[in-house]
């Protein structure tokens, strides 16, 4: 137990920053079994309450997790290391597909939007006490979100999709409480939902989206909360279409407690409707980034939802940064009033490149995935010898490990970066490299 390593600390707060600091350097391994609370109290002089004060802080922070008398572990992806160290260092002449960034050539340009948004900010600057949300920008979201049929309610900005939803988890639940998430799934969100002190259940998906059957039973099981990406999943690409949409809002109908977060950072990029899953529930957000489509470090993102949710959200962002600056949503809607980008286009120009690249990989025999969005994934026998064989073929890929919990191995791949001329070439390498090995008999 914990090898060489040893636990210090007088107070509850040293003995926890102990404990993370060895998982953060590794010298804590996944799945390691830390000493019983009374040990480790008796070798550090302290009193066991202590000691269970600290092991909380550790269990809520994500850290440890505890399972009766089988005592307390080192998580097996601890808060702090997070997923996006799960990948693959292309070396050079290695194609690197592996990233999840949108085509540089597919983003508008920011200089026009960003001199607009600061000459007007010379002319009248925000000052302390101005409006959080820009009105012209509240003005374009709102239409945008009433075009796809999403409930009235007011609005927040923040800094990007991930810090939306951060906010919202927060302001309604508890360390320890159920947050049903998408498997496999964005990474940075199955990363957040532990680092929160809250515990991640799996949500299996396909290529129309959640589960209805999978999704009432985590909440009949005590989900608090449940993260729906209603187009261009990530990793899959899956799109939740009209006859799914309708399983699932008589699911989360019969639990209204539950918060739905629905993350729409497909739009922009997607030319497929969204089809809300709003109004079944008493608490709702609907997060909308414009990383995807214009730029990953133009960082803003606009939610909107019930006005307890957004309310709370805003009186947070109040006393933490207070708001996202009104130079980046002015040049947003410089960027929107001009039309800076076509949906169509970009979806078109993704399309071209991940459809046959489907469809040809299923001619193979390989069950890719990639309804919508920018990637492709791939359920494979051997995560590790799928990513190393590709690799040695001249193909960096994301390993499946990064966006799953429960469900099976895969590799993601994005299309960014390929044109259609490559689609066979590309094809045959995926499926060469994912193919189960033959066995071989040695006498």
């Amino acid at each position: 137990m914990l090898g060489e390593y040893r636990i210090e600390g007088r107070r509850a707060a040293e003995i926890s920053a102990s404990v993370e600091r060895a998982v953060g350097a590794g010298k804590l391994a996944p799945g390691e079994l830390l000493p019983p609370m009374r040990e480790l109290a008796v070798e550090l002089g302290v009193n066991p309450n202590t000691v269970a004060a600290a092991y909380r802080t550790l269990r809520e922070r994500g850290v440890i997790e505890t399972a009766g008398r089988r005592g307390s572990r080192v998580r097996h992806r601890p808060a702090s290391t997070p997923r996006e160290l799960i990948h693959v260092e292309a070396p050079e002449g290695v194609r690197d597909v592996s990233a999840g960034n949108p085509d540089p050539l597919l983003l508008p340009p920011l200089g026009e939007a960003l001199a607009a948004a600061a000459a007007r900010a010379a002319q009248a600057p925000a000052l302390y006490g101005a409006p959080a949300v820009d009105t012209e920008l509240e003005r374009f979201a709102r239409a945008a979100f009433d075009a796809d049929g999403v409930p009235g309610g007011p609005l927040a900005v923040t800094s990007g999709a991930l810090d939306a939803i951060e906010r919202v988890l927060a302001v309604h639940l508890r360390p320890g409480d159920a947050v049903a998430v998408e498997d496999p799934g964005w990474g940075s969100l199955l990363d957040l939902v532990p680092a929160l002190g809250l515990r991640p259940v799996p949500l299996p998906v396909d290529d129309d989206g959640p589960l209805p059957e999978a999704a009432d039973r985590v909440l009949r099981q005590g989900a608090r909360a449940v993260v729906v990406t209603g187009r261009a999943q990530n990793p899959t690409g899956a799109v939740v279409g009209e006859a799914r949409a309708r399983e699932l809002r008589a699911v989360l109908s019969g639990h209204p407690q539950a918060l739905l977060i629905e993350d729409d950072h497909g739009h922009g990029i997607v030319d497929l409707p969204l089809n809300t899953l709003t109004g079944c529930t008493g608490h709702w957000v609907v997060v909308r980034s414009v990383a995807k489509a214009y730029g990953p470090d133009l960082r803003l993102a606009v939610l909107t939802g019930d006005a307890v949710t957004v309310d709370r959200v805003r009186g947070r962002q109040r006393l933490g940064p207070g708001w996202v600056s009104h130079i980046l949503q002015d040049a947003v809607v410089h960027l929107w009033r001009s039309g800076a980008v076509d949906a169509a286009r970009v979806a078109g120009a993704y399309g071209r490149r991940r459809d046959p690249l489907v469809r040809a990989l299923r001619e193979r025999g390989i069950a890719a995935h990639g309804r919508s969005g920018m990637n492709v994934w791939l359920p494979v026998p051997d995560e590790t010898a799928a990513v190393a064989r590709l690799l040695h073929a001249g193909w960096a890929v994301a390993p499946g490990a990064r966006f799953r919990l429960a469900s099976p191995p895969a590799v993601r791949l994005t299309v960014s970066g390929l044109t259609v001329d490559e689609t066979e070439t590309v094809a045959d390498a995926l499926a060469s490299a994912t193919r189960p090995s033959a066995a071989g008999r040695y006498d």
